[in-house]
């Protein structure tokens, strides 16, 4: 069981933080909607999204990939790198949804988007794994 755990421990505290990313999302959405009932629907997305990110962010860098980076160069680094890296997760899946919607049918799309969450979790983790979170100097 403990070999189980060391090898797939990245992936599970992964998807563990992922989980609660998405809640974050829920929440400040759900949380903004009711403080804030006439805020456009985009700015209340806008902004559940920027924090989902940034709470993403540091509970990757700290208890996902472990990141090393000491500096204030590596760490912005880091954090522009991790933001492109969700933009395009987001361009991915809203790519996915219009090509599926429109080419196989609307009334697939709790499936496209199944799908899509699919290909934007695993880009994300390897976007991170291999582009953001690189070790910077070993320690």
């Amino acid at each position: 069981m403990k070999n189980l755990w060391n090898k797939y421990k990245q992936v599970i505290a992964y998807l563990f933080w992922g989980v609660l990313t998405t809640v974050i999302d829920i929440a400040v959405a759900l949380v903004l909607y009711h403080l804030v009932p006439n805020m456009y629907v985009f700015w209340n997305t806008f902004i559940a999204w920027v924090a989902s990110v940034l709470f993403a962010y540091f509970t990757n860098r700290k208890w996902v990939f472990e990141s090393n980076a000491s500096t204030v160069k590596e760490y912005i680094s880091e954090m522009i790198s991790f933001f492109l890296g969700r933009v395009a997760s987001l361009i991915l899946e809203e790519i996915i949804l219009m090509i599926g919607v429109n080419i196989i049918s609307q009334n697939n799309f709790d499936l496209l988007k199944i799908f899509g969450q699919i290909v934007v979790i695993a880009f994300n983790y390897f976007w991170s794994k291999f582009v953001v979170f690189v070790n910077h100097k070993e320690k």
